[in-house]
């Protein structure tokens, strides 16, 4: 089983705690850059109100000369300071500092505005620095104090700058961090997958992967790995008991036929004894068919038949057995086909995939009638491998065919034909253990039983 490292619980996480990770950088860098900006601006309106209050002071001292006197000498020191000032009458006219006129965009009755000062650059290119600047009314005239926040504007833009760089460094550690941290988790899930997915195929040997962090990845391997021990125990256990009954029954029963097959060829002169000595030989064939079909499929259950499994090719083995069943087919009077693709291998047990064909072609056999056809496929569909024996006999109805999958279980009106009700069993536990899809479908008429596998 592959798992998308995308559609993982840790790469979602991981995404999510980048996000939340990512916001809060963002919340506090921004913070930073707000409170800064606002505090630069509202140092340069300090230092604005300053200038303004000293220059009222002169105004409400000496009156407009003194205000124009003290403005000349400011002026000289414009280039040091970066203040500005512009007195001007009603009609915005200049009576004094060290603006050339009125700026155009400034609304006189604005108590703070900006505008743009032209000035000469480093290379005596015009260039255009910002001013943020005070408006006061003085009895019919305008006083205009402002500052080049040139270097101030450059710093914020900077601060900006580095802010924006800081949280897209942040985002993209983050989802490298995510990245990083999920595909280490999605590898050890992949391992522990694959480690249970061989546990299910019936390899008990394995175990889950502890790497000796002791952190809950561990915790989990070493509970799992406890459980499988105890499994690997009782299941151990049960096929010892299991195989020793088995040999303890077989024994008896084949003394036990010997007896009875050497009273038939020396029939005894009651009939009656004889037909009783028959009938007891049919149960007995019945009982053994039985016991091996219930090894076969405990064997298939156990998964032990694949644990050295190899390349088989269907085709090959298709052909194969239905030349070996050729012969019982033509006494019956039916028809068996074979089509066999080339390249049809799959991974699995040969033996046990042809128990498959012939369970499934016996069960034809068996019930399509004189004159009917059986036909056995084995093709290429797509990547995978596709085993199929279709019949035109009687089928199987709609409702039963999960039904008759399980051990013991014959149709209605099936009784009195020879067989254990373990046939179709068998087929399923074989496909199980290979991981074939099987699939009983109606062929209109008769049954068709499709097995499909995975590529080799």
């Amino acid at each position: 089983m592959k798992i998308n490292p995308l559609r993982t619980s840790a790469f979602r996480f991981a995404l999510g705690y980048g996000v939340i990770f990512t916001l809060g950088v963002s919340a506090l860098l921004g913070s930073v850059y707000l409170l800064t900006e606002t505090a630069l601006n509202n140092e340069i309106d300090a230092v604005i109100k300053a200038e303004v209050d000293g220059l009222t002071d002169e105004y409400n001292r000496g009156g407009l000369s003194a205000l124009a006197d003290e403005l000349t000498w400011r002026t000289a020191s414009w280039r040091r300071t970066g203040t500005v000032y512009l007195l001007v009458d009603k009609n915005l006219a200049k009576e004094g500092g060290n603006l050339n006129s009125w700026p155009s965009n400034v609304v006189p009755s604005e108590r703070w505005t900006q505008f743009s000062l032209a000035a000469t650059g480093p290379h005596d290119d015009p260039v255009r620095d910002p001013v943020r600047a005070s408006v006061i009314p003085l009895q019919g005239h305008w006083l205009l104090v402002g500052m080049d926040v040139k270097e101030q504007d450059q710093f914020i833009a900077t601060f900006r700058k580095a802010t924006l760089w800081g949280i897209g460094l942040t985002a993209l550690a983050g989802v490298l961090a995510g990245s990083w941290l999920s595909r280490r988790l999605t590898r050890r899930v992949q391992r522990a997958a694959e480690t249970c997915d061989a546990i299910i195929g019936g390899d008990l040997t394995r175990r889950l992967p502890v790497t000796g962090w002791h952190d809950e990845f561990d915790a989990l391997a070493q509970a799992v790995n406890h459980m499988v021990d105890r499994l690997a125990e009782k299941t151990q256990v049960l096929r010892a008991t299991f195989d020793s009954a088995a040999h303890d029954l077989r024994a008896p029963l084949y003394r036990l036929r010997g007896r009875l097959e050497d009273a038939v060829r020396h029939p005894p002169a009651d009939d009656a004894v004889r037909r009783g000595v028959e009938a007891s030989l049919q149960e007995l064939e019945h009982v053994q068919r039985t016991l091996s079909t219930l090894l076969q499929i405990a064997q298939a259950e156990s998964a032990l038949s694949v644990a050295n499994s190899a390349a088989v090719d269907l085709g090959e083995l298709a052909s194969d057995m239905t030349e070996l069943y050729e012969p019982a087919a033509r006494e019956r009077q039916l028809k068996l086909t074979v089509w066999a693709d080339t390249q049809c291998d799959v991974r699995g047990n040969r033996q046990l995939l042809a128990q498959v064909l012939a369970n499934l072609v016996e069960n034809s056999l068996k019930y399509v009638p004189p004159g009917g056809r059986i036909e056995v496929k084995a093709e290429r569909v797509g990547p995978s491998s596709r085993l199929t024996v279709a019949d035109n006999g009687p089928g199987i109805p709609e409702g039963e065919r999960a039904h008759v999958l399980q051990p013991f279980v014959r149709l209605p009106g099936t009784e009195s034909t020879s067989g254990t009700g373990l046939g179709l069993s068998l087929v399923a536990a074989i496909a199980k253990l290979h991981r074939a899809q099987l699939a009983l479908e109606d062929n209109n008429p008769g049954l068709k039983v499709v097995l499909d596998f995975n590529a080799a």
